[in-house]
């Protein structure tokens, strides 16, 4: 689980399973031996989760959830993406996506959304998918108060696996759609995104296959260009599929063996391979302008090896890097507070950039003109950071609220909803992320965070904050009178930074109560209650007017507004 803190019934006889699922000790027992596991032990899946994998390589993963009642949230994970794409196939791996929804063996052009959409399932929320560098997904929301709507779902998500139609004239029709999609998101962010990425991702694969690809490409491709991506990679050794809602775990495990286990790979399949982005010394700059643009943006970027997350001690170097970037992003607040601020806001955090990079960047909304200002604030709070380190009173903060965060998550544990796990488990099955649940993760937390020494902390600086794999990123406007930063000014910050003596922060907390004086109520003079709603309405006698709602959307939360006309 990452918490936030930074930046149906029948098993064919033929469907032969080798399986992995993991036993099913109870929770409880589970979630105690976070207290003492081993720094090296190996982080354990949560005994909820029922992990299989078929004999053909396909992976699973089932969960029983009742957030939301009566449904089910699916995924096909394919672990394929445009930066497997040839030469000749720039954008297709985006196509194969489009054309599953364009007729399988056993769904009619538009028959599958036209049903979709007549149990009530909406495109978009309910039924979609997305194409990344390394990935594509697949997603479906579906009832499951009646058997055969929910098993027609494994059925759809193994025609989109294994049975794409892929006929000639519904991909000429298709090419004009990608093109206009392609043209609707041609807006000032995706045009100054393709002159920063090639940057970023610098003599990388990374740099030359964007998911949208090349459209001389999409709109001249033969046909069996396009079919040779889907054959090639959409295999069952490289899916998974993710099954999460309001159902019985063995019917959703029988559907899974039937509907997956006759799939075969290829004889001589291709070598799904990992692509990096190579180290370098110098900094390198990606400023980009757009007449559209409605926002100025100054980031810089840190790559870093890929972080390991599968033992207990990778989990605990986490937890650091959370308390770091907690306390770092609370000094940039202070400063975007200030009655002239720097800049409008700013954050920093460390992310997966891709599968095998890590990244640690600072990101500032400045003013137009304010580029330089923006950054040199970012860079003075850093290098204060790396020459002095955070204090003692900063970090208690830090470790009061991320426990109170934890625990408001494992308070609230019984109403997470299915969609929240789907999400989780198909980033287990893409990147290894953890999937130990909250309870387990709650016995960490509380083990770790108290322990974690202020040294630990500090010593983080050195290794986010390098010359080494640096890469600066300004996104700003293009207006008439208006001077567009160059690698030159930006680099003369850092050299000022570099040669300031910056003073160590201090941590001015007042010990002032919240308020300074007792409150004096007003008394009730008119009190209704709208049963429709289940609100009940107060006025008081001082002409405030109170609107209550008792509800049991989570456990520990009261929300309030007040509002004043005029």
């Amino acid at each position: 689980m990452r918490i936030p803190g930074t930046f149906v019934l029948i098993l064919s006889a033929f469907a032969f399973v080798v399986s992995t699922a993991f036993a099913q000790p109870d929770v409880a027992t589970h979630a105690a031996k976070a207290k003492t596991a081993a720094l090296d032990e190996e982080i354990p899946v949560d005994p909820r989760i029922t992990v299989g994998e078929l004999e053909n390589g396909l992976r699973y993963y089932i969960r029983e959830n009742r957030k939301p009642e009566d449904r089910a949230v699916m995924r096909l994970v394919v672990n394929a993406g445009s930066i497997l794409e040839t030469d000749a196939q720039q954008g297709l791996a985006h196509f194969c996506e489009h054309m599953a929804f364009n007729g399988t063996k056993e769904f009619e052009k538009l028959e599958l959304v036209n049903y979709l959409e007549s149990l009530g399932m909406r495109f978009g929320p309910d039924l979609n998918a997305y194409t990344s560098f390394d990935e594509t997904v697949y997603k479906l929301t579906l009832r499951t108060d009646t058997a055969e709507v929910f098993e027609k779902g494994f059925l759809v998500l193994s025609e989109w696996a294994q049975n794409v139609a892929m006929k000639g004239e519904d991909i000429d029709d298709e090419r004009g759609v990608i093109v206009e999609e392609w043209r609707g998101g041609r807006g000032a962010g995706a045009r100054m995104r393709d002159e920063q990425f090639p940057i970023l991702f610098k003599n990388s694969r990374y740099a030359e296959r964007l998911p949208i690809g090349k459209m001389e490409i999409v709109k001249n491709f033969e046909y069996e260009t396009l079919r040779s991506f889907y054959d090639d990679w959409y295999r069952p050794e490289l899916m998974s599929v993710v099954v999460v809602g309001d159902f019985d775990n063995d019917v959703v495990e029988g559907y899974i063996k039937e509907y997956f286990g006759d799939m075969t790979n290829p004889d001589n399949p291709k070598t799904r391979e990992f692509f990096d982005v190579p180290d370098h010394d110098e900094t390198l700059y990606a400023i980009a302008t757009d007449e559209e643009a409605g926002r100025t943006v100054v980031t810089v970027y840190h790559k870093l090896p890929k972080a390991p997350e599968g033992k207990v001690a990778d989990y605990r170097d986490r937890l650091i890097d959370m308390l770091y970037g907690r306390m770092f992003n609370k000094r940039l607040a202070e400063l975007a507070k200030q009655a002239e601020p720097p800049f409008l806001m700013a954050q920093s955090g460390k992310f997966g950039l891709i599968r095998t990079k890590d990244a640690y960047a600072l990101l500032a909304l400045t003013k137009d003109d304010g580029v330089e200002e923006g950054l040199e604030a970012l860079l003075l709070e850093a290098e204060r950071v790396r020459r002095h380190g955070f204090t003692e009173s900063e970090l208690e903060r830090a470790k009061a609220e991320m426990l109170r965060q934890i625990e408001s998550s494992y308070n609230e544990r019984e109403k997470t909803e299915s969609r929240s796990y789907v999400e989780e488990y198909t980033r287990n099955y893409l990147e290894d992320e953890p999937i130990p649940g909250i309870e387990y993760e709650y016995e960490l937390w509380k083990r770790f965070i108290p322990e974690i020494a202020i040294e630990e902390i500090n010593a983080k600086s050195d290794g986010y904050l390098t010359e080494k794999n640096r890469v600066v990123m300004v996104s700003a406007p293009e207006k008439e009178g208006l001077e567009t930063p160059t690698e030159a000014s930006l680099a003369a910050v850092f050299d000022r930074v570099g040669e300031t003596d910056v003073a160590a922060y201090e941590d001015e907390v007042s010990d002032l109560p919240l308020l300074d004086a007792e409150l004096q109520g007003s008394e009730i003079v008119d009190e209704k209650t709208n049963e429709e709603v289940g609100v009940e309405e107060f006025t008081l006698a001082n002409g405030v007017k109170v609107v209550a709602k008792k509800t049991d959307f989570k456990n520990d939360e009261i929300l309030c507004a007040a509002t004043s006309p005029g």
